[in-house]
């Protein structure tokens, strides 16, 4: 049965969000960084809630902390590109960025051929290969950020959804195929142009990411040793020193029948690497299920808790608060589970809490997670997400990023339908932020989710254009900032709404006697 929702959000619950996200963007746990007492501070915080909560361990030991070993790499880049017309080394990192996943003091590599792969894609099923007829075994390729595009040739202004899923990104569009696809090639280095459209943001969120330590679980077998980024001027640069007009080449590359191109240029790399080993958790609560029989069936609600720190640049020290990214998501995740504990009777099927570590550092926490899982994942039923929730007031709309790959979408759209509410697709499909987050682990393995990362949709009482402004206010202003910090002017009222949808779906999860199943046309329909 579905439980019967609030026509009001509860305000308890809009104070309680508040006081969790205050507490974890406060200066007192240091930005929240892997491996710092931050991090021990964030753990013991999630670690007290759990316990206030009565939410059980779900770690052997009984402690809620999942311990992985972690190598914290701050890698100090250059890169020199050169040619008969001269010398070009940008800048790092204000125009280019770069780290080296293998675990030596000095990484280098001398006078590499450089060879520019479009998108650097191989798509079987789209008859697209950028890497036809090129060898690029010990050279350096330079790809362009997202994937190929085609209008669609009976409606204007679209573009043709049969080819590479239109406006909708694909995996092979994502930095991290392009960083593993050039690796299975062969290619001593892969350096990504930065485009702010394709990707969703600005180039000074590539520079905030990937400056400071960064941080990898072991080293990957058959790695490129450099992979990084250029910024567009840096890129146009690189071009001209072979001759070669970048935009048009990158138009070029779009089209069917494009073939790599060598460039005139060689370039030059080396990465100093400062290496230290150290352990961070990810912290696990669960409500175990009281069916004899679906008990050892489990709902994951997970919600990554770290961020990037303390930074010092210009003689400034800043603590990165990461408020909404993601304050918001764990402290929502926090107030679910008291509504599952506050149950008058348990649910049927196990209940899980995973907040994750080392989801800015490449989703590390739940990479980890899904290789030695609290509860099993054969019999992990579904996950829903939290990163980047809304805090800016209720809303007539809930943005589903998982839109279009399983029946979970029905579930979440009866539940909101229940608060005169309805769920829309991702308006922006083409930044792939289906790819972005800690479910994609769950994903890979075979588990259906539900996602969300677009931050308020159709705000009521509110002009229409409420949402598009405090959202592109927040990407260009706070997202991966020091300024993601607790706001003055911000309404919890449509966060405590959302807290009660997605716990609405959990308990109908929790009971029913379907499960979720995946939409054929799923690119992750067919994983195990």
């Amino acid at each position: 049965m579905q439980s019967k929702q609030k026509v009001e959000p509860d305000g308890a619950v809009s104070e309680a969000l508040l006081e969790h996200i205050k507490v974890l963007a406060s200066d007192e746990l240091q930005g929240r960084a892997p491996g710092t007492a931050g991090e021990e501070r964030t753990k013991e915080y999630l670690a007290e809630c759990c316990r206030q909560i009565g939410l059980d361990s779900a770690v052997d030991d009984g402690s809620y902390f999942q311990k992985m070993p972690v190598v914290g790499v701050v890698g100090k880049p250059e890169i020199v590109f050169e040619s008969g017309s001269g010398k070009f080394s940008p800048d790092f990192p204000d125009a280019f960025v770069g780290q080296s996943k293998h675990l030596e003091k000095l990484v280098s590599g001398d006078e590499t051929s450089v060879v520019f792969a479009g998108y650097g894609i191989e798509a079987p099923e789209y008859g697209w290969n950028d890497f036809e007829g090129v060898d690029v075994r010990g050279k350096t390729v330079v790809v362009l950020i997202g994937q190929p595009e085609r209008p669609d040739a009976e409606e204007p202004g679209k573009l043709d959804e049969s080819f590479f899923k239109g406006r909708a990104l694909t995996y092979y569009g994502r930095w991290t195929y392009k960083y593993e696809k050039a690796s299975e090639m062969g290619a001593a280095a892969v350096l990504i142009v930065h485009d702010d459209r394709k990707a969703g943001y600005g180039y000074d969120v590539v520079r905030s990411s990937w400056t400071g330590e960064n941080y990898q679980l072991t080293c990957p077998d058959e790695r490129v040793l450099l992979e990084g980024w250029l910024s567009y001027d840096s890129a146009v640069k690189l071009f001209e020193m072979s001759s070669l007009d970048f935009d048009k080449l990158k138009e070029e590359a779009g089209r069917p029948g494009f073939k790599a191109r060598t460039l005139k240029a060689k370039c030059s790399f080396k990465v100093q690497n400062a290496i230290r080993r150290f352990e961070s958790s990810n912290v696990i609560a669960k409500i175990e299920g009281q069916d004899p029989t679906l008990k050892n069936e489990t709902i994951v609600y997970s919600a990554h808790w770290d961020h990037f720190g303390i930074k010092e640049k210009d003689g400034r020290t800043d603590v990165y608060s990461g408020a909404v990214d993601n304050g918001s998501g764990v402290a929502m995740t926090l107030e679910i589970a008291r509504r599952f504990k506050n149950l008058k009777k348990a649910p049927s099927r196990t209940i899980l809490f995973l907040f994750t570590t080392l989801e800015e550092s490449g989703l590390l926490g739940a990479e980890h997670y899904v290789k030695e899982p609290a509860m099993p994942l054969e019999s992990t039923i579904a996950i829903i997400n939290m990163d980047v929730m809304n805090v800016w007031g209720r809303t007539e709309e809930i943005v589903s990023i998982a839109t279009g790959h399983s029946s979970l979408d029905q579930l979440l759209s009866d539940c909101a339908a229940s608060q005169g509410r309805r769920v829309v697709p991702d308006p922006e499909p083409e930044k792939g932020y289906f790819f972005r987050s800690d479910h994609l682990a769950f994903l890979q393995k075979g588990i259906p989710a539900l996602f969300f990362l677009f931050p308020g949709s159709c705000f009521r009482d509110k002009p229409s254009d409420f949402g598009r402004r405090i959202r592109t206010d927040y990407i260009v202003n706070d997202y991966h900032k020091p300024s993601d910090k607790v706001k003055d002017d911000w309404d919890l009222s449509g966060a405590a709404e959302d807290v009660e949808l997605l716990f609405s779906v959990g308990e109908i999860l929790s009971e029913g006697e379907n499960k979720p199943s995946w939409n054929p046309q799923s690119e992750f329909a067919d994983c195990k």
